[in-house]
Parts: C-alpha cells; structure tokens; sequence
C-alpha cells in the first residue's frame, strides 16, 4: 500500500480511482466489509483502490470537548489499512482551516482533481464537510455532473436484531471490559502502543517484575482489571503475558491515574525505552485489594496460572 500525504500528493492512476472516506478508527469488521467493497469495484473498472482518512480525528478539532478516545493511532490504522489490499491511502491533515472547507470544494479538490474517483463508497449514513452538511446525496448529485458513482453502503452487524459493527460500539465494550467481544469485532485482539517508562519496581519486589507501558492519552484502554493478553517488542517477538491496568488499590488510593503494568512470562531482560505493543486478550478479574502482600502474591500466582491456560494453544 502507497501512503500519500495531503491532496498534493496524488497517486499515479491513469485509470482513476474508486475510493471511500472516514476516520477508520480500528479498522474493524464493519470497516473490512466496505473496503472489500472498494477493492471488488475497483478491480472491476480496472483501477487503483483507496482510503482517504484524516492525520487527526475529525472531532478532536470540531468538538474536543467530548472527541472519542482513539482505537488506534495513526501508525496501527495504516498497517491495518495494508492490511486490506488498499493500494493507496491517502492521509489528510485535518484542522481547523480543513473543518471549515465545504462539501463540494472537497468533493472537487480531493475526489475529483485528485484522486480521478470513478466510484467512491461510504456508509449510507456518511457526513462530511463543513457542519456535516455533505452527505451521500450531495456526492450523488455531483458524481453525477462530475462523472462519478457514489454507492452509500448499510453498515455490516454481528447477527440479526443486533446494532452495526462500529466505532463506538467498540468502546464501548472496552470500557465495560469485554475485551473478548470488542476482539470479535475487531477481527483481532484490541491492541495498544507506547513506551515501557521506569515505574516504582513493587512488581519485582514481589517477585513478579512489570513493563510500564505508558499509553497515550488519547486512546482508548479497558476497564480497570487484570487481563491475560501478550507484549510485543519491537522485533514483532510476541511473550504472553498478565496484564495489571488500574491504581493498583493495595498500595494507593483510587485518586491515583490507572498504570498498564505487563508482566512477561518466561521472559527476563531490560525493556526500558523500548516500543511496545500491548494486546488484551481475556478479562481475568476486577483489581481488588489485598489485606496483606502475602495475598496479593498468592493473587498475582493465580492470574499466571490462569494467563497461561487463556493463551495455551
């Protein structure tokens, strides 16, 4: 896949494109099934296949005040987007002078003079432009004076009765803690990104040494609890591992910011400022608080057991 960055930087298609826009966020099964679509057209009218999605959130600048926590940051959705079969995602930089642009100066700037879309495909509920005004009637009318198709796609669900695979509908399930459902709908584990950071070390002091992995604020986590999931490092070498995420409450009170805390099993060697990639696999239990560290260790032999029965082959 060929990433461009900014309307400047248009792909080489001779033959035009047939593409969709959005967010993306999490590149889930909802996502897959529309840009299969694409990828079908596209191979069809013999020509190249793209996203267009946006450096930031739209909503983090119309409305920060109550923007979505992200499912991926920019890097993990356009290895997912590979992913795909895409040829070409074409990256926006989206602030406040891109919020403001109009529908049709975006239908003429980006889909038409430079993309050459011969079809673009979106969901039948897709809004863009300034104040969302644009919509998949507005591109039909002008598809048809530009010479474009526009096919507005209902969105894919997970069983019958039951809401559309989306975004939000994710996050939701994370933030209740049913990672295994929110896994389902992803097509994948939900994973997370940072840096292993230097931490107070109660972890091997209790004989069970952590990775502090910070993660950034704006993506979306689990609920609090320990997990069974695994720790990639940047090698792509994958380790099984009991994940603590939380305030750890036997040894602070909940005022204290919830810390990702990876303990690798079968692992021993320094992490420090290493990249890492952190995926939830189970939800094994609540955080609870111990009376003594005597129970919390016998706590955290159970959560190994039981991370290694989760992911056993």
């Amino acid at each position: 896949m060929e990433v461009l960055r900014e309307p400047g930087d248009c792909p080489p298609a001779p033959t035009g494109s047939v593409v969709t826009i959005g967010a993306y966020d999490g590149v889930h099964l909802g996502h897959r099934h529309l840009i299969g679509r694409v990828n079908t057209l596209a191979a069809e009218l013999g020509c190249a296949s793209g996203v267009v999605t946006f450096d930031h959130h739209p909503a983090t600048v119309v409305r920060p005040e109550s923007a979505p926590k992200l499912l991926t940051d920019l890097d993990q959705r356009l290895e997912l987007l590979a992913s795909t079969g895409i040829d070409y995602t074409l990256v926006i930089h989206f602030d406040r002078d891109r919020s403001r642009e109009s529908a049709e100066d975006f239908v003429s700037e980006v889909l038409v003079a430079c993309l050459r879309a011969q079809a673009v495909v979106v969901g039948h509920d897709f809004h863009f432009g300034y104040g969302r005004r644009g919509n998949v009637p507005l591109m039909q009318r002008m598809g048809a004076e530009l010479g474009f198709d526009v096919l507005g796609l209902r969105l894919v669900g997970d069983g019958p009765g039951i809401a559309p695979v989306s975004s939000t509908r994710i996050r939701q399930l994370l933030s209740d803690g049913e990672v295994v459902q929110a896994a389902e709908l992803l097509g994948r584990a939900h994973e997370v990104r940072g840096r292993v950071v230097h931490g107070d070390r109660r972890g091997a002091d209790l004989g069970f040494p952590t990775a502090n992995v910070a993660i950034p604020a704006e993506i979306q986590l689990p609920a609090d609890g320990i997990y069974a999931g695994r720790f990639i490092r940047p090698d792509g070498e994958a380790y099984p591992a009991a994940i603590s995420l939380g305030t750890r409450p036997t040894f602070f009170d909940d005022t204290e910011p919830s810390v990702l805390e990876a303990h690798l099993l079968d692992f021993d060697g320094d992490l420090y400022d290493e990249r890492a990639r952190v995926s939830f696999v189970a939800r094994l239990r609540d955080q609870v608080r111990f009376d003594s560290v005597e129970g919390l260790i016998a706590q955290i032999e159970s959560d190994v057991h039981a991370t290694r029965r989760v992911l056993a082959p």
